[in-house]
């Protein structure tokens, strides 16, 4: 099951309070007093384990873990998560540095390259663009049903979360290019990044590294693809998935002119977003980006995106004013828990935080 922003808000609402790539290196003191919040984070909420990488000034400045990776093991800097739908933003990075190197443009016609064959008698295939897919506006369902993939509403028009919209980008790109998703994430970005801990599948890597899950106090085995997915189940530590933020954040590999499409809203979502909310926590301008969520407080920007499945819960957000951000991974649906506590604790950005709390208490 993947996660947007509104569901996620929701879930928010039985959220509690609780007590590398970077320039620099981590302060190994910092990382211990993350450690030990999330530690009184863990057993105040339940949540089996969580991982958290804090970056400000642009830097990775801690990395903390806490909890459980598997029943009677303990969760360390080096395991690595199933993040679910945390992983779009990496697929929408490889399209836009593609699109940067000028194999195509957001508004080609997809169409002329790669027509899924489920669709191609219906004629609104031919109006399908990659800014439409990563911004979630292809008119497809999240995932295709027995059937097969089917327009649910015509594209370019209201939004509509859709893995599949990303896997159907990621197959055009892979019809231009003849390269995987993946064999472009690790040319594109992994690679660059020196990032080794972070995949789409767990092809070549000790599955014991991944966290198990726990549901219902019950542990189950670690969920992974032998295919990759453009839109779920990216394997990755909070470390990694920070340094590909910063890298994001920085605007490494991106045209000058697609990073200022990334600071706008493609799809607007805002009266979504704040109905039944106070209007000072209500952003300006708020919905789908290219490959995030994104949020405009009077000009200050905040990006967002989340992840969850059956066995996970994951979110990172970010915000180039004071490029500063936070990645939070769990290995259980109910690590929404640990949101709100962590984000308190470590003092993380207050208007997009009060944000949050006004979403979950409504």
């Amino acid at each position: 099951m993947s996660f947007s922003f509104l569901r996620c808000a929701i879930v928010l609402a039985a959220a509690t309070s609780a007590a590398c790539a970077s320039a620099s290196p981590v302060t190994t003191s910092r990382d211990a007093d993350l450690d030990a919040t999330l530690s009184a984070i863990v057993k105040d909420t339940g949540v089996p384990s969580v991982s958290v990488a804090r970056i400000e000034g642009g830097r990775i400045v801690a990395v903390g873990v806490a909890g459980e990776r598997a029943a009677g093991q303990a969760a360390t800097r080096a395991t690595r998560y199933n993040v679910a739908s945390l992983t779009k933003p990496v697929a929408a990075e490889v399209v836009l540095r593609l699109a940067s190197e000028g194999r195509f443009s957001l508004d080609d016609r997809m169409a002329d390259a790669w027509v899924d064959p489920d669709i191609a008698r219906d004629p609104r295939h031919a109006l399908l663009t990659p800014r439409f897919a990563l911004a979630h506006q292809t008119g497809f369902p999240n995932w295709r049903g027995p059937s097969g993939l089917a327009f649910i509403a015509d594209p370019g028009g209201a939004p509509g979360y859709s893995g599949e919209g990303y896997e159907y980008v990621a197959h055009y790109a892979q019809a231009l290019t003849g390269d995987r998703l993946d064999q472009q994430a690790q040319r594109l970005v992994f690679g660059p990044l020196g990032l080794r801990a972070i995949a789409f599948t767990a092809t070549g890597t000790d599955a014991a590294d991944i966290a198990s899950s726990r549901r219902e106090g019950q542990w189950h085995t670690p969920v992974f693809r032998a295919r990759p997915s453009a839109a779920d189940d990216l394997l990755t530590t909070a470390a990694d998935y920070a340094a590909f933020v910063v890298s994001v954040m920085q605007g490494e590999g991106v045209s000058p002119s697609l990073q200022a499409e990334r600071r706008r809203v493609q799809a607007d979502r805002r009266d979504e977003i704040c109905a039944g909310i106070p209007v000072n926590v209500c952003p300006d301008h708020a919905g789908f980006t290219l490959g995030w969520e994104l949020f405009d407080f009077g000009g200050t920007l905040y990006y967002l995106h989340t992840g969850m499945d059956e066995d996970t819960f994951a979110l990172a957000y970010w915000t180039p004013s004071t490029r500063s951000g936070t990645v939070i991974l769990t290995n259980s649906p109910d690590g929404y828990r640990a949101v709100l506590p962590v984000l308190d604790a470590i003092g993380a950005d207050a208007t997009f935080v009060d944000m949050l709390r006004a979403q979950a208490s409504r």
